[in-house]
């Protein structure tokens, strides 16, 4: 658990970061904090590693005050995701990986099998742990800063906006991985969100700041449903145009079960194939278990009819999907504003189960208003 109490941070006398700050975060919670620049939100965050230190008061981690620890062994033991990454570009991936049990001067033994295990949870192949940085998509760079995170197995991770500055597609396939990492490991989250549709979708609990103060620290439903005032209201304001939709609607009561979908071990040849048959312009690609790892469109095919290219050679790693438990309400957004034509839809061990359309959304738009 972390505490804070009667946390402030100043910078001068008329320059008030975060104001008498008083809060748990209960173990295991993924928590966001959202606000506009300059609300506190990364201040907060980075007190918490001591990377910033507070003007008064005290932070407890399971009952231990930070300021007991020394600020670099306390980072240590405390995983942080910034969103420009920060991976060293002469170091490769498994280097990357592996930097904080190297600091803390775990045995070979124990550091054995660690990047393996990892890489494979972010669903990238084992063979890019002897890649560089350079030689991975901004996505899959932002993948190896998140298992950098858990490489010392920490119980808190700290998140600043890590994929603010990635296309919507990237960012959306992302989210999806750290939520279903986080309930994977039993990790605390906190991670710092300038948009609410992204902490809606993640958190178990939002902390919305306004210079330098909570204005609220609940859980999403109960922020949508009673805002506190009117900066939360402008908040969530662009979600009101969807009040109409039941809030009870899932994406499993929606989504259709025909998928145009291929396995990672077919080649472009059969995927062209495909497509003609099912007439589509893009194939689903997944694995032997049914497990979703990314798509292939009919503008990726720039190498020719070569029956002996395989789909994995040349397909989209970065797809963004739906869990089946998701509210419809908070689905409509995303497909809509991404310009997507469909989202695939996941079960919670990412078996592909299900798609869900614009038309479909749409439907039922207009079976709500009717």
């Amino acid at each position: 658990m972390i505490e804070f109490t009667e946390i402030t941070k100043n910078y001068g006398p008329s320059a008030v970061a975060v104001e008498r700050l008083n809060l748990k975060i209960e173990d295991h919670q993924f928590i966001c904090v959202i606000g506009t620049s300059g609300s506190g939100k990364t201040t907060l965050l980075r007190m918490i590693n001591r990377m910033i230190e507070p003007s008064s008061g005290d932070i407890e981690i399971n009952g231990q005050s930070i300021n007991d620890l020394d600020g670099d062994t306390l980072r240590r033991k405390i995983g942080y995701v910034i969103q420009n990454i920060g991976l060293f570009p002469h170091m490769t991936i498994k280097e990357n990986i592996m930097i904080v049990p190297k600091l803390l001067k775990w045995s070979e033994e124990k550091k054995s099998g660690i990047a393996e295990r990892l890489i494979k949870k972010v669903e990238l192949p084992q063979d890019y742990l002897d890649r560089k940085p350079a030689n991975l998509s901004g996505g899959q760079q932002q993948r190896i800063g998140v298992i950098r995170a858990l490489a010392a197995d920490q119980d808190i991770i700290l998140m600043d906006e890590p994929f603010g500055a990635l296309d919507p597609i990237t960012r959306d396939a992302l989210q999806e991985m750290i939520k279903r990492l986080q309930q994977e490991m039993g990790k605390t989250i906190v991670f710092v969100t300038h948009d609410m549709d992204e902490a809606i979708k993640l958190a178990d609990k939002i902390i919305i700041m306004d210079h330098g103060k909570v204005i609220q620290y609940d859980t999403a439903d109960e922020i949508l449903r009673n805002p506190a005032n009117d900066f939360v209201e402008e908040l969530i304001g662009k979600r009101k145009k969807n009040k109409h939709i039941d809030n009870q609607i899932f994406v499993q009561d929606l989504m259709g079960t025909e998928i145009a979908s291929i396995s990672l071990s077919k080649t472009l040849v059969e995927a062209v194939n495909l497509m003609t048959e099912k007439k589509v312009d893009s194939l689903l690609v997944v694995d032997e278990s049914n497990r979703l790892k990314g798509f292939i469109d009919i503008n990726d095919v720039d190498c020719g009819l070569d029956d002996s290219v395989n789909i994995y050679e040349i397909m989209q790693t970065e797809t963004a999907s739906v869990n089946q438990k998701e509210k419809v309400v908070d689905v409509i957004d995303p497909l809509l504003n991404m310009e997507l034509k469909y989202l695939p839809v996941v079960n919670d061990d990412n078996h592909l189960v299900g798609i869900i359309t614009r038309s479909s959304l749409v439907s039922l738009i207009y079976k709500e208003l009717k």
